[in-house]
């Protein structure tokens, strides 16, 4: 009898940390996710080109945990925005500093290149060359080797000049 109650005892125990830790963790995801929510407020409002680099590092100081904790718990996991749902590692980004002196995000430049290709005429279409000197014409310098990789991820064909 005095068995039984000291394993149901360990149980209860085990049971009351197991909700703790689950309470904990759900705390620091919404921690994390108020924190990028408030750091990124113009991607909220304007969308994918108004993407600020922030690091993981930011938001942990911020929060009050490691950043390895951060990474752990934004990896997986999703946030619906007024501008369609993204993963939470979608806002860890690095980026660029504009001609004055502002920092930009890769996605925001990756933005600004598909806006420029979408403008374009189509029977002659930009060279790398072109659009690195329109976005540096938006105050936006890169290098060619820039302008291809982030083509190449938009999927948008090079022009052949």
């Amino acid at each position: 009898l005095e068995f039984s109650r000291v394993l149901f005892r360990s149980k209860i125990r085990g049971g009351n940390f197991f909700i703790r830790s689950i309470q904990q963790r759900q705390n620091t995801i919404l921690n994390i996710s108020r924190e990028i929510v408030v750091r990124q407020r113009d991607f909220m409002e304007l969308g994918p080109a108004h993407l600020k680099p922030l690091r993981m590092g930011q938001v942990a100081e911020a929060v009050g945990v490691h950043e390895t904790t951060v990474s752990r718990a934004s990896a997986g996991k999703f946030m619906a925005t007024p501008h369609g749902v993204f993963e939470l590692k979608y806002f860890f980004t690095p980026g660029y500093t504009n001609s004055d002196g502002e920092t930009v995000s890769n996605e925001s430049v990756r933005q600004a290149i598909a806006q420029i290709v979408r403008e374009e005429n189509s029977a002659r279409p930009y060279s790398d060359q072109d659009l690195v000197k329109l976005l540096a014409d938006r105050g936006l310098p890169v290098a060619r080797r820039t302008v291809a990789k982030y083509r190449e991820q938009l999927e948008i064909g090079r022009a052949h000049v």
